[in-house]
C-alpha cells in the first residue's frame, strides 16, 4: 500500500515516510499517541477503511454489514474477557468521545465532576474549560504537589467533601507518576460519587 501511495503522490508518501522514522526513533509517553502492531497498522490501513458502520451489530442503517457485525462482535467479546466485564462499546474512536459517553451514562447535564488539572497532565475533557465536557458539567480540578509532582491525596479527600462532585476520574494523559487508584475509589465511596479509572 505504502509503495502505491509513493507511486500516486510522492510529496505525501515522502511526509508519511518522515513520520515513521520519527516514531521509530524515540519512544512517545503520551497514551494518545500509542504504537499499535504491524498487525493492527495492516487491519486499519486496509478495506475496512471503506466501511461506514453507524448503528450496532444487525442493526445498521447501511445495507453489507455482515462482515463488520462479525468483527465488531469478535472485538466486544474479546474487550469482555480481556476486562472481565459483562459488557463492551468499542465503538469510540478516540478517548473523548468514550469519556463522554461514559459521563453521560452515569451522572445528568450540571452535575460536577472532578478529576486532574490539565496543567498537572490530567486530560482535556477529565474538565478543562477548553474541552466540550465543560459545556456539560461543572468541574473542579486536583492539582499535584509542585515539591513532588505527585498528587496529592489529601487535597482530592478535601475537594471532594467541599464540592462533592457526582463523579471523581483517576487517570491521566500526562502524568508518569504511579497512581493509586484505591484511594480514589475510597474518597469517591465517601462522598456518593461514582469513580471512573481513565486508563
Amino acid at each position: 500500500m505504502i509503495n502505491a501511495l509513493e507511486q500516486y503522490d510522492p510529496q505525501i508518501y515522502e511526509l508519511v515516510r518522515q513520520e515513521g522514522a520519527r516514531q521509530s526513533g524515540a519512544i512517545r509517553l503520551i497514551p494518545s499517541e500509542n504504537y499499535v502492531s504491524r498487525a493492527v497498522m495492516l487491519a486499519s490501513g486496509g478495506c475496512l477503511t471503506n466501511k461506514y458502520a453507524e448503528g450496532y451489530p444487525g442493526r445498521r442503517y447501511y445495507e453489507g454489514q455482515q462482515v463488520t457485525d462479525l468483527i465488531e462482535k469478535m472485538a466486544r467479546e474479546r474487550a469482555k474477557k480481556l476486562f472481565k466485564a459483562d459488557h463492551a462499546n468499542v465503538q469510540p474512536y478516540s478517548g473523548s468521545v468514550a469519556n463522554l459517553a461514559a459521563y453521560a451514562a452515569l451522572i445528568e447535564p450540571g452535575d460536577t465532576i472532578m478529576g486532574m488539572s490539565h496543567i498537572d497532565g490530567g486530560h482535556l475533557t477529565h474538565g478543562a474549560n477548553v474541552s466540550l465536557t465543560s459545556k456539560f458539567f461543572k468541574s473542579v480540578s486536583y492539582r499535584v504537589n509542585p515539591d513532588t509532582g505527585r498528587i496529592d491525596y489529601d487535597q482530592v479527600e478535601k475537594l471532594a467533601k467541599e464540592h462533592r462532585p457526582q463523579l471523581i476520574i483517576s487517570g491521566a494523559t500526562a502524568h508518569p507518576r504511579e497512581i493509586d487508584f484505591e484511594a480514589f475509589g475510597r474518597i469517591a465511596r465517601e462522598v456518593g460519587a461514582y469513580h471512573i479509572s481513565d486508563i
